[in-house]
């Protein structure tokens, strides 16, 4: 049964006992350990995910614009914006696809992959910490649980949900007001 009281942490403020609280701490605590583990190479969490799904040892290289907004959960739009600061730091590159002239096939460049593979490790490292007050069966259960939960809301993963447009917003200062 889920409680939605509200719980002291240790050492940090209270917070509510329900999925989309627990969700975001969780996403911060996430975010902030890639950004610092990738921090000193001028990446986003963002960039380095990119070039984590188009890495060739265990990615998928030639995966094109599309497939990689759906990987990443991010709109079409703020793909494209990745794809070109990546591209404009020589990390990665775009080709036309020869089966679809539409569509843009990203790969990293030598330079990316080099970078990649020395960041990897980094990154991994920082993904353990994270879990590390966790026992290991414990971790592989949390990881089984999340994927679960995200395998069963598939529908709900839509980038840009909650946000307001302007429009959305001047209304309901509106009525605030």
């Amino acid at each position: 049964m889920m409680d939605d009281a509200t719980v002291q942490l240790t050492g940090g403020p209270p917070i509510r006992r329900v999925p989309v609280a627990l969700g975001r701490r969780f996403f911060q605590i996430c975010n902030t350990a890639c950004a610092e583990a990738v921090a000193g190479a001028d990446l986003t969490p963002l960039e380095f995910a990119v070039m984590a799904y188009v890495n060739p040892g265990d990615g998928e290289p030639d995966i094109d614009q599309v497939g990689l907004s759906a990987r990443l959960g991010v709109d079409r739009n703020t793909t494209s914006l990745l794809v070109r600061s990546l591209e404009s730091k020589g990390l990665l590159q775009q080709r036309v696809s020869e089966s679809d002239r539409r569509a843009r096939l990203i790969s990293l460049t030598r330079r990316g992959e080099r970078l990649y593979t020395r960041l990897h490790p980094a990154a991994l490292a920082r993904q353990k910490e994270v879990l590390a007050g966790l026992q290991p069966q414990e971790r592989d259960l949390l990881l089984d649980l999340l994927l679960r939960v995200i395998d069963e809301n598939q529908h709900l993963a839509r980038p840009g949900a909650g946000r307001r447009n302007g429009k959305d917003q001047r209304t309901s200062d509106r009525r605030i007001a």
